[in-house]
């Protein structure tokens, strides 16, 4: 008795496996016969370091991304507000005109940001420095001459 029940049990395997096999084949997708590759094949490709990088033609675009074009900053030119106006003379009595080219710190505005001339530039350093030995402008800003430091950028 010993001996047929190991038979009985085989036979009960060998008839589940058929019919295992063949749910699994309704379930499992077709690609995966189509991804196994003879072992030829394996051996006569190149190595994957070499198939990432490939030449430019060959390489796949990027998907396209959404433009957002903004209206690019078109910079004018600076024009001398002395030359356009024709002044002659840059009076250090003119101290509304002469604020303008002080920074709020009460430093001198170089030529690249305010747009003077070099000649314009020079007399107007001079024009501020007679202003501020006369006390008609400051060296330094009020509140720095009040507190004694500058206040805390963040």
């Amino acid at each position: 008795m010993n001996e047929q029940e190991p038979e009985t049990t085989k036979t009960d395997a060998e008839e589940a496996e058929p019919a295992l096999a063949q749910a699994e084949e309704e379930v499992a997708p077709p690609q995966a016969e189509e991804v196994a590759a003879p072992p030829q094949a394996e051996e006569a490709a190149a190595p994957p370091q070499a198939e990432a990088v490939a030449p430019p033609e060959q390489r796949a675009e990027a998907p396209a991304r959404p433009e957002r074009r903004r209206p690019r900053y078109i910079s004018r030119r600076k024009v001398c507000f002395f030359c356009a106006e024709k002044v002659t003379d840059i009076s250090y009595k003119n101290t509304d005109t002469l604020r303008r080219y002080l920074s709020d710190r009460g430093k001198i505005e170089p030529r690249r940001k305010t747009g003077t001339c070099a000649k314009h530039q020079r007399r107007l350093t001079l024009a501020l420095k007679h202003a501020r030995h006369l006390a008609l402008l400051p060296y330094t800003a009020d509140h720095v001459r009040v507190t004694g430091s500058f206040p805390s950028r963040s």
